[in-house]
């Protein structure tokens, strides 16, 4: 029994992982927005995730040592889970927002549990290494096997997107930031010890990302790779922090910024065919001028896009989108302002987006610590820039969520604990 139960926990640590990035209703074809579905959630997610839930919870308390289990259970993980339930009450439904809240808390554990079920980084390593280098071949089958749903069709409700690959998940845009961390993963698995099957996954994964024909994540992938990597080797992980937080304020100016300012618009109108980002700079407008109705408090959990006061709007006719059929602001800082308010989303985009940063420089002074923080970090940075052109953040199930609540909770664990080395 004693030699099963590594062996049963690295295993559920790798089938975790690969059901947060494969989802539990993969495949799902063209995507269609259903106005109706805005906070209904989906009743797989519900009773899946619940079901995960309490066997991860299980097997955690059955072979976790509780001081690591005490750790899981953060500051900023507390604050940012109560920031999220207290602007619930703000919400046009409060239940419903609670309850699709609740799903991103169940989620939690299954993320706690991949993260410290294993027994040493090994046994982490080889179970993850073989559950993604899974997933991504099945994607590549599916490409095969089922193309109309693993490709973007020209039947769907964006035609313009034919061609493009999608894999497993609902669009390109969501499988393109997904499968650029599966590829930052492999990279990791290369360097920790799984040199094949990481020296595959990354390829693969990099070879899907330039399919999915997103370009903005096209440029950012590599961006976030060569920061971590070109840190760590010339030793000054600080410097590379600081050149992070440099681009990151650059690709703000030049995204979301361009709503703000004419200075700027000129700048990304000169430097990119398209200054619109697909339209989104109208979703953005209208986001943004809808903060101030709400200013201290939000709008409140998943209570805004979707909402009976957005569907029932006028059209504007003279945007790029019709904003009551859009399920978020394309911007993961201006949703969470929406949300959450000013204080609470503020206050959130710190312990998410910047808080990482101070527990990297505590994690990578151990030596043992080293590969996996660097992995952790690249997730972070590129999900910073990503988050101008997507939203995602507490976003129940989300594959892009959950894989970033991995990397900032794995981070804050490797601060304070260190990885722990094979024994």
């Amino acid at each position: 029994m004693a030699r099963i139960m590594p062996v049963l926990a690295a295993f559920l640590s790798g089938a975790g992982l690969f059901l947060i990035v494969f989802t539990l209703i993969p495949f799902q074809g063209d995507y269609e927005v259903d106005p109706n579905a805005s906070n209904d959630g989906n009743i797989i997610n519900q009773l899946g995730y619940l079901g995960l839930g309490a066997i991860y919870l299980f097997a955690m308390l059955l072979v976790v040592d509780m001081r690591v289990l005490k750790r899981v259970v953060s500051p900023t993980w507390i604050v940012v889970f109560t920031i999220a339930f207290l602007s619930c009450l703000q919400s046009y439904d409060p239940t419903a927002s609670a309850r699709g809240l609740m799903l991103s808390l169940v989620a939690m554990i299954l993320v706690a549990g991949v993260l410290v079920l294993p027994r040493s980084e090994t046994d982490f390593v080889n179970a993850g290494a073989n559950a993604i280098l899974l997933l991504v071949l099945i994607d590549y089958a599916a490409l095969i096997i089922a193309p109309n749903i693993a490709i973007h069709t020209a039947t769907g409700s964006e035609p313009w997107h034919a061609g493009f690959w999608k894999g497993h998940l609902i669009h390109k845009n969501v499988t393109a930031p997904v499968f650029s961390i599966v590829c930052m993963f492999g990279i990791y698995c290369l360097r920790a010890g799984a040199t094949i099957r990481g020296l595959l996954i990354a390829v693969l994964a990099a070879n899907f990302v330039l399919h999915t024909g997103s370009k903005t994540t096209i440029g950012f992938l590599p961006l976030a790779i060569m920061l971590v990597l070109g840190g760590r080797a010339v030793g000054k992980p600080g410097l590379m922090v600081l050149a992070h937080f440099l681009f990151a304020a650059l690709i703000f100016c030049l995204t979301l910024g361009t709503i703000y300012s004419d200075t700027f618009l000129s700048i990304t109108t000169a430097l990119l065919e398209d200054p619109t980002f697909t339209g989104r700079d109208d979703i953005w407008k209208f986001a943004s001028a809808s903060i101030p109705d709400h200013l201290w408090l939000g709008h409140g959990y998943a209570s805004f896009w979707l909402s009976p006061v957005i569907l029932g709007m006028e059209a504007n006719f003279e945007a790029s989108w019709d904003v009551r059929g859009i399920v978020s602001g394309h911007n993961s800082y201006l949703d969470a302002v929406l949300t959450f308010g000013l204080p609470g989303g503020v206050l959130m985009i710190l312990l998410l987006f910047v808080k990482p940063f101070y527990d990297y420089m505590r994690a990578t002074r151990q030596p043992a610590s080293r590969h996996f923080a660097d992995f952790c970090i690249m997730v972070i940075i590129f999900m910073t820039y990503n988050s101008m052109m997507e939203s995602f953040l507490l976003n129940r199930a989300d594959p892009m969520w959950l894989l970033m609540a991995l990397a900032v909770l794995g981070l804050g664990l490797a601060a304070r604990m260190g990885v722990r080395m094979p024994h």
